[in-house]
């Protein structure tokens, strides 16, 4: 062992008997273990209220919060839906994509993005050198609004501390919100997504980038160039090229 290494172990190693000579004086003998994580209080969701209190937590579980959904009925859209669609993807992703709603095949089969809009996100995702187990997809609504209709307040007052509790859990590095609501949903804002679009935001800290809905490139392909410029941001950001 280098004569460095062995002198720098053997002062850490006076500096805990020390500590523990210190301890006995005080007259504690044994020390606690640590806590079981299984056993704490879920950490609160961080807000801009939060009064820097450092309770021990942990953090919220995906299967926890969609426990905590079940068969929801908070609102009307559970009247006329097939299937809850929670999300898909890592735990740990870096990169989380929000969208609005389920559509009609979402909702047959409980899936995000699925359908041909869904194939052309996949798409968009492989040439940024993803895939769907690399990343978390979400949407604001969990239920599908009849006839693909925008979710009213009431409906999204009942569905979005759900979202909030799932980008809290995940952490991203980025986030990219897919299409107007889902973007004005998360940002507070208004504005059109074409003007939204193609600049970084922040949602509670973490970058946010908007970007147009795969079913409106459906529509309108040669906003598909846009899109990439979009990406290639987002690419950007999570190599770590852009602080």
């Amino acid at each position: 062992m280098p004569q460095k290494i062995y002198r720098d172990l053997c002062e850490a190693f006076g500096q805990v008997q020390g500590l523990l000579e210190n301890l006995r004086q005080l007259g504690v003998h044994e020390l606690p273990d640590p806590p079981d994580e299984a056993c704490l209080p879920v950490c609160p969701v961080a807000s801009s209220s939060d009064d820097g209190s450092s309770k021990p937590c942990r953090p919220e579980s995906l299967e926890e919060i969609r426990d905590d959904l079940g068969d929801c009925r908070r609102c009307v859209l559970s009247e006329k839906r097939q299937h809850i669609v929670f999300g898909c993807g890592s735990e740990k992703a870096r990169l989380v994509l929000v969208g609005e709603a389920p559509g009609r095949e979402e909702d047959k089969q409980g899936v995000p993005f699925v359908g041909e809009a869904g194939r052309l996100l996949d798409r968009m995702l492989f040439a940024m050198g993803l895939r769907r187990e690399d990343v978390y997809i979400c949407n604001v609504q969990k239920c599908r609004p009849p006839g693909n209709r925008d979710p009213q307040a009431d409906e999204i007052a009942a569905c979005e501390p759900f979202l909030i509790r799932q980008l809290a859990t995940i952490q991203p590095r980025v986030i990219v919100t897919l299409g107007r609501f889902a973007a004005q949903t998360l940002l507070r804002r208004q504005e059109a997504i074409s003007r939204l679009r193609g600049r970084w935001h922040a949602y509670e800290g973490i970058p946010l980038m908007p970007t147009y809905h795969p079913a409106y490139l459906l529509r309108n392909p040669a906003s598909k160039r846009e899109v990439w410029e979009d990406l290639k941001q987002v690419m950007s950001r999570l190599r770590g090229d852009d602080s």
